[in-house]
């Protein structure tokens, strides 16, 4: 405290050691002031966990995709959810009921689209930014339909918010180091 006090005297002050190494640490213009930290490698932490969100929110598109489409097995089968287009298309007109009949199909080949693209973007990691807002856009769009058609506990229960929230939080993260958005990141900054 004494050399607070003193910080305008003229003698110089002795140099600081860290305590668990006893290495000299730099000298600061004001003795009551901090070193800076070097900045840390947040953004390379989170790698990882952008990674998995993006394989998980590609993943759950291509299977529901896959499972309206009749690949994963018939409808009744053990983890088939509808087993073809027309028992999905008896779905989509319960979750679409607010909608004329005659737009129910057209909205379900489009959302069956946009699933199936942004499942391979986010999978390929490409474009990943846009097709993660696109997948937040169009699983708000759900959620939201299934609320005025079901009930709120309908989307809550599925987790259809959680997967737009995701969505939209994977559009907001830089691209991973297993992307093709940063293989090409990388090839262009080289050139």
């Amino acid at each position: 405290m004494d050399r607070i006090k003193n910080s305008g005297a003229s003698s110089p002050q002795p140099a600081l050691a860290h305590p668990a190494t006893a290495a000299p640490l730099p000298a600061l213009a004001h003795p009551a002031t901090p070193a800076p930290l070097p900045p840390l490698p947040a953004l390379s932490r989170l790698a990882t966990p952008s990674l998995l969100l993006r394989l998980a929110l590609a993943l759950g598109y291509l299977w529901e995709v896959a499972d309206r489409l009749g690949i994963l097995g018939a409808h009744g089968r053990p983890h088939v959810g509808w087993g073809d287009w027309s028992h999905f298309m008896e779905y989509a007109t319960q979750v679409m009921s607010f909608l004329p009949p005659t737009l129910v199909p057209l909205f379900a080949i489009l959302a069956t689209i946009g699933e199936a693209a942004f499942g391979l973007l986010l999978l390929a990691g490409l474009f990943t930014s846009r097709a993660a807002f696109g997948s937040g856009l169009l699983s708000l769009l759900f959620a939201l339909a299934m609320a005025v058609s079901m009930g709120i506990e309908s989307p809550v229960g599925y987790s259809v918010f959680t997967v737009s929230a995701a969505s939209f939080l994977l559009a907001a993260l830089p691209a991973d180091k297993w992307s093709l958005d940063r293989l090409i990141k990388d090839h262009l900054i080289k050139k």
